[in-house]
C-alpha cells in the first residue's frame, strides 16, 4: 500500500501490529496538539514549541493587564490560527469515521480542523477558539464578528507582527498599552473564548460526552498526545480497565507508553493515513 511504503521499516513494522490491534474492533480516537503540528500550529512540548506557558485562567480573571495582554496575543493568533487547514491525519480520520472503524474523535485541540475536515462526532473537551463567551451573562459571540470589532476598535493591531505562534492560537505581545479589551455589548461583561484556560476544569459534560464514545468502542487510538493532561490519561486508564487494545501515535514519550498495546513514534499524519487505508479491509 502507498502510504505504509513511505514510512521506514520500523514504522511499518508497528504500524502492523497496531493494525493487528484495532482490526474488526471500533475504535475510540483521542487526539492532542501533535496532530495538528502538520497544519502549522506548533505543540506545547515538541520540537519548535514556544518556551512559555498559557495563560492561567486565574490571571485572566484577576488582572485587567492580564486580560489586556491576552487579547493582543490572542487576536493576532487568530489569523495564523484561522487560517490554518487540515492536514492529512485530520482527513485519514474522517475517512476512518467514513468507513465505520471509528466511533468519533476526542480532541484536545480547539483550532476546530477535525470539523473542517470532515469528521462528524467530534467531542471538543477543552472547548473551541470559534466562540467567545460572556463571563457574566452567558451570551455568545461569533469569533470572526468579535475579530472584526477588536481590529476596528484597535486599528495598530491591523499591521502585520511576526510573532511565533502558540499551540491554542496565541502569540507573545510586543505591546499592550493601547490595547482596547472588548467587553459584551449585551452587559458589558467581561468576555472569554469558549476554551478551557489552564487551571481550569473540563465542564463535566463534555467529559461525560468523552467517556460515551470510549464506552461505544473496544479500541483506543491516541494520536500526537504526551498525555501530560489529566482528562487524557483519563481515558487510557479507563480504557485499560476494560482490557481494551490502546494504540499510541506521537513523536517522543507518553505517560502511557507502559500501557499501550503498540507505541509507535512517528509523525501522525502518515501514520493515520496508513490506517485509513488498512483499517477498513481488515473489518
Amino acid at each position: 500500500m502507498p502510504a505504509v511504503t513511505q514510512l521506514d521499516p520500523t514504522t511499518t513494522a508497528l504500524v502492523g501490529r497496531a493494525v493487528d490491534a484495532l482490526a474488526g474492533r471500533t475504535v475510540a480516537v483521542l487526539t492532542g496538539a501533535g496532530v495538528s503540528t502538520d497544519s502549522g500550529i506548533p505543540d506545547y512540548r515538541g520540537k519548535g514549541a514556544p518556551e512559555r506557558t498559557p495563560m492561567t485562567v486565574q490571571q485572566f480573571l484577576s488582572s485587567e493587564l492580564a486580560r489586556r495582554r491576552y487579547w493582543v496575543g490572542s487576536h493576532l493568533g487568530w489569523r495564523q490560527f484561522a487560517a490554518a487547514a487540515p492536514n492529512d491525519g485530520h482527513q485519514a480520520l474522517a475517512d476512518l469515521e467514513r468507513s465505520e472503524c471509528t466511533s468519533g474523535v476526542i480532541t484536545q485541540n480547539v483550532d476546530g480542523l477535525h470539523l473542517r475536515a470532515g469528521s462528524r462526532r467530534v467531542i471538543e473537551l477543552h472547548g473551541t477558539m470559534r466562540r467567545v463567551a460572556c463571563l457574566q451573562c452567558g451570551q455568545v459571540f461569533d469569533r470572526r464578528d468579535l475579530a472584526a470589532r477588536v481590529e476596528a476598535e484597535n486599528p495598530w493591531l491591523r499591521v502585520d507582527h511576526d510573532l511565533p505562534l502558540g499551540p491554542d492560537g496565541d502569540v507573545a505581545p510586543d505591546a499592550v498599552g493601547e490595547m482596547t479589551v472588548p467587553d459584551c455589548t449585551v452587559c458589558g461583561g467581561v468576555l472569554k473564548p469558549d476554551v478551557v484556560f489552564f487551571g481550569e476544569y473540563i465542564p463535566a459534560e463534555k467529559f461525560r460526552e468523552a467517556e460515551q464514545i470510549l464506552r461505544a468502542s473496544d479500541a483506543l487510538l491516541v494520536a500526537g498526545s504526551s498525555l501530560v493532561v489529566n482528562s487524557g490519561i483519563r481515558l487510557v486508564e479507563r480504557a485499560r480497565r476494560r482490557k481494551l487494545p490502546v494504540v499510541i501515535v506521537n513523536r517522543g514519550e507518553t505517560r502511557a507508553d507502559a500501557r499501550a498495546t503498540v507505541k509507535i513514534d512517528a509523525g501522525t499524519s502518515e501514520v493515520l493515513r496508513a490506517f485509513a487505508e488498512m483499517l477498513p479491509a481488515a473489518r
